[in-house]
């Protein structure tokens, strides 16, 4: 085989269709749009959602439930994911986003009890649940909100 032999697999590569590009392609004329109507206009079709003038589903269906605004969403952390510090270790929201603990801090980090700490850390976040405060300092460990 030589390089000007070379030629993709039978049936991996296919012509673009050009419509609108006279008879003898098949797609001349109304360019596969068929004749009038508003699909054939340009910009025509209907809007997402438009059921021909019916009532649309997300019409039909009842609201429910509400979203709050004020709402504050925390960057959790469990237990077992501390366990990849070292002993004494300072462990601050800024360290968590540097060591990829948590992508992001959110509206804050929060520390909670899944798993086991087998490790003695210095804990700074802005919430912790009372079991993990607990676990923490039974580690030996300490805590402080910020």
């Amino acid at each position: 085989m030589k390089l000007h032999e070379l030629q993709p697999a039978e049936g991996s590569r296919k012509e673009r269709n050009r419509v609108g590009r006279g008879i003898g392609s098949g797609n001349g004329k109304t360019a596969g749009k068929g004749h009038k109507g508003q699909n054939a206009r340009s910009g025509g079709g209907v809007r997402l959602g438009f059921e021909g003038g019916q009532t649309p589903l997300f019409r039909r269906l009842p609201k429910r439930g509400f979203t709050n605004i004020n709402r504050k969403d925390y960057a959790v952390v469990n237990l077992d994911a501390l366990n990849r510090f070292e002993d004494g270790t300072e462990i601050t929201p800024a360290l968590l986003i540097e060591t990829g603990v948590v992508s992001k801090e959110k509206a804050g980090i929060k520390i909670l009890a899944n798993g086991k700490l087998e490790k003695k850390l210095s804990v700074k976040a802005h919430k912790f649940s009372s079991a993990a405060k607990e676990a923490i300092e039974a580690a030996g460990g300490t805590t402080e909100v910020i």
